[in-house]
């Protein structure tokens, strides 16, 4: 079984930071990149942040110098900086496993249950 557990989201103002974190338990021997989905309010659920068992990365246009994804492979954790953050970034944030491949990353179906993140004005 996979297991993904997100914490760290909350309640801030824009400009603001966060730094969620995804902890990943079970057999995922399968996945070989990780992921944060954003999923705004009556919107569906986009992909935010990537990264690969290289340590490669790629962003959501609207995230680009703002948000940065790691992984910390000791712990089996991914975490999302998230920076400067904006009104239009409040979403819930789940955290995915999946994998990379020429530069694309294709999620499988391992999800945690969501982290809420708010921007106020």
């Amino acid at each position: 079984q996979v297991q993904l557990v997100e914490s760290g989201g909350g309640l801030v103002q824009a400009g603001g930071s966060l730094r969620p974190s995804c902890a990943a338990s079970g057999i995922i021997v399968v996945i070989n990149a990780m992921a944060w989905y954003g999923q705004p309010p009556g919107k569906q659920r986009e992909l935010v942040a990537a990264i690969a068992s290289s340590g490669s990365t790629n962003y959501a246009d609207s995230v680009k110098g703002r948000f940065t994804i790691s992984r910390d492979n000791a712990k089996n954790t991914v975490y999302l900086q998230m920076n400067s953050l904006k009104p239009e970034d409040t979403a819930v944030y789940y955290c995915n496993g999946g994998s990379a491949f020429s530069g694309s990353y294709h999620p499988y179906d391992y999800w945690g249950q969501g982290t809420q993140v708010t921007v106020s004005s």
